[in-house]
């Protein structure tokens, strides 16, 4: 059990935990192999044959190789796990991931299997948030090959521990969803539509193509000017997850976040829904459905549906 810590405590610790310098794990459970990199490149929706045809695996999939699971042991964990174990312990239970940094040094060949080297680096705080009260934690993962011992690629992750305000965590009370989007000015269209009853996709102005999530600028043409259409509502669930852990406010778990491709050629996530979770399956029609969550907020999700 980890005991509250007060703040110069947690920078003790986090002295200590980056005195360690890095800590190697234990090497992958599986070598990089042919299927995975085929799922990936399907989930991806990655046409680019070059992967398979080399031998390699695409860069950015160097944390898969190497992910732990739900049942983790002993020999998985790392400085970072004792980090954050006692922010959580003090309070700190929040988390959103701040930053993401990637750095490929070679193709990680079909056969060899990969080592993580954690190092945690940095924790910054207390710093008062939108969200919160909390630290900025930062660690650097770096995966090496088994076979020579080489770094294939490494990775700068930071993250913001929080401490929840009073006001979210009496939000139920209040009869306010929990769980808002941020509603900006390359947003704003799509919420007012979800209020309408109309699913809206982002279009380009000049050359016509569809985008979602929206964006500033337009990836085909590079053009800043934006407009929207309304889609029909159907699609087909392309791919889905069902999510059983951490506890989201608002919500009942386990529930199913969906990726729906829609007959316009984009995807748009979503919660699956009036379904039972034995009976989702890639690849079933889907049609929208609006749901209400509070005074103001409503929520477009999915609902079995002829497509």
């Amino acid at each position: 059990m980890t005991l509250p810590m007060g703040d110069e405590e947690l920078h003790e610790l986090a002295g200590k935990q980056a005195a360690l310098g890095e800590v190697r794990g234990t090497p992958a459970r599986d070598p990089v192999n042919a299927p995975m990199i085929r799922h990936w490149l399907d989930a991806m929706g990655d046409e680019n044959p070059a992967y398979l045809e080399k031998g390699v695996a695409p860069p950015a999939m160097a944390q898969v190789w190497t992910m732990p699971g739900v049942r983790r042991s002993a020999k998985d964990r790392s400085p970072v796990d004792d980090m954050m174990a006692a922010l959580d312990a003090s309070g700190y239970t929040g988390v959103v991931a701040t930053n993401c940094e990637q750095t490929y040094h070679r193709y990680a060949r079909i056969g060899e299997r990969l080592i993580p080297a954690t190092r945690f680096t940095d924790l910054a705080g207390p710093k008062r948030t939108a969200l919160g009260v909390g630290f900025f934690a930062t660690w650097t993962v770096t995966w090496y090959s088994s076979e020579d011992d080489e770094p294939v690629a490494e990775m700068l992750f930071r993250v913001l521990k929080f401490r929840p305000r009073a006001g979210e965590r009496s939000s139920a009370k209040s009869g306010t969803y929990p769980l808002q989007p941020a509603i900006n000015q390359d947003t704003a269209f799509f919420w007012e539509g979800v209020k309408q009853g109309e699913l809206r996709i982002q279009t380009c102005a000049d050359c016509g193509e569809l985008r979602h999530p929206p964006g500033p600028m337009c990836p085909r043409c590079r053009s800043a000017n934006r407009s929207h259409t309304v889609v029909s509502g159907r699609g087909t669930l392309y791919s889905y997850v069902v999510h059983h852990h951490p506890p989201v406010p608002g919500r009942e778990t386990p529930f199913v976040v969906g990726v729906v491709e829609l007959p316009e050629g984009v995807r748009i996530v979503g919660n699956v829904v009036d379904c039972p979770i034995e009976e989702v399956v890639v690849g079933m029609p889907l049609r929208v459905t609006y749901r209400r969550m509070d005074g103001q907020l409503v929520l477009p999700m999915w609902t079995p549906g002829e497509a």
